[in-house]
């Protein structure tokens, strides 16, 4: 599971329900701030429509799940503990927050549109759910500046040395942020910024750094807690607010999902994940079928709870994440038989040697040629694949 999505946002928002929802996990959970203490790191799972079916055959997942001809290929999810104002500064868990964070390759904010929580955590009415979402991106943005500024400052001992570049000495600092000179440099130069940081003022950094935390920390906004009037009505307001339309939004009700799952792990529903319906399987209380169908109305209206959503718009829209099934040498079977047993994620324009490589280091290094196995067609090492690709690969390993 090379990619890794983070959860974050304040206190009592629900943030553990989802990930207990998205993971069906058991983390405890509570209305106070610093539930959670450390990340817990579980295995959630994003959607692929299975290429099995395409081939008038049945898939043997090794990992995840399939159901209803939708492939469940898992990923994993860290529920990132710490986040309050100053967070920047050491405030909280401060630096272990920001340490933890930076593990994810995309995150999803869990932000209560309902309003009942303030910007601690506590309990409160009316609050403006777009306060959390700018102390979240401004507690970030604070703390790219801090790490570009020392990157100024490497760059400004060695200003002499005809040999010093900029970007060089800026992606050495932010090298944890898993970004090269060359993007540095193209990001710079599109802020229309000379690469000289002696003709920077100080809005000039902090859109820099807002800029490169974009880049490198991409996210999405879980807007929770959407059963609730207030919180539609907010997410309304927010949602057609200008201020806000770089950013998608993700409807969610997290305890909805979680109920769905449970229902369906005791055998009283049939419920899919990500689905916008089920149905009802055993004989259940009038109370526990009032329930039901009030979830039933909100996933109808919603096109499901938002949880699967929330992840698979992370995966696949921000990051540009692609599946990728690994064919066999007879067909679809692997040396066992089982039929399309695994499914990889790769990066956005990956190739047929990139993903060689994925599968096992040794394929890779002895990497001939790939096929596509949808019309057998030979592909070289630098053909970039496509999402639900079914690809063999032909190596001296």
């Amino acid at each position: 599971m090379p990619y890794k999505i983070g959860l974050v946002g304040k206190p009592s928002v629900g943030k553990s329900t989802f990930f207990n929802a998205a993971t069906m996990n058991t983390v405890k959970e509570g209305n106070y701030p610093f539930t959670t203490i450390d990340p817990s790191v579980g295995e959630a799972y994003v959607r692929v429509k299975c290429a099995a079916p395409d081939f008038g055959e049945t898939c043997d997942p090794n990992t995840g799940f399939c159901r209803n001809e939708m492939r469940f290929v898992p990923v994993k999810l860290v529920d990132v503990a710490g986040l309050i104002p100053g967070a920047h500064e050491g405030k909280g868990l401060g630096n272990k927050f920001l340490t933890d964070l930076n593990e994810a390759d995309v995150l999803i904010h869990v932000v209560d549109f309902s309003g009942e929580t303030d910007i601690e955590g506590e309990p409160t009415e009316g609050h403006d759910p777009r306060e959390d979402i700018e102390f979240l991106t401004d507690e970030l943005d604070q703390w790219y500046l801090g790490i570009l500024k020392k990157g100024i400052e490497r760059f400004a001992g060695k200003h002499n040395k005809k040999d010093a570049k900029l970007e060089e000495e800026l992606a050495e600092q932010m090298s944890a942020f898993k970004i090269n000179k060359n993007r540095l440099k193209q990001i710079i130069l599109r802020e229309d910024l000379e690469l000289d940081p002696d003709t920077w003022d100080e809005d000039d950094k902090l859109e820099l750094a807002r800029a490169i935390r974009k880049e490198t920390k991409p996210m999405i906004i879980a807007a929770n807690k959407m059963d609730k009037e207030v919180s539609q009505e907010n997410f309304e307001e927010i949602t057609n607010d200008p201020a806000y339309e770089d950013l998608e939004f993700i409807p969610c009700s997290a305890h909805a999902e979680k109920a769905l799952k449970n229902a369906d792990e005791n055998d009283a529903i049939e419920y899919i994940p990500g689905e916008d319906g089920f149905e009802i399987k055993a004989d259940i209380s009038e109370d526990q079928e009032k329930g039901l169908e009030k979830i039933r109305d909100f996933i109808e209206e919603f096109d499901g709870t938002g949880v699967q959503k929330a992840l698979e718009s992370a995966l696949f829209d921000q990051l540009g994440v692609m599946a990728v099934f690994p064919g066999g040498a007879d067909g679809l079977g692997d040396e066992h038989g089982n039929i399309l047993p695994d499914c990889f994620l790769v990066p956005e324009n990956a190739t047929a040697e990139d993903f060689a490589y994925t599968i096992h280091s040794d394929l890779g290094e002895g990497f001939l040629n790939g096929i596509d196995c949808r019309d057998n067609r030979q592909i070289g090492a630098d053909h970039k694949l496509s999402h639900r690709d079914v690809i063999e690969i032909v190596s001296t390993n």
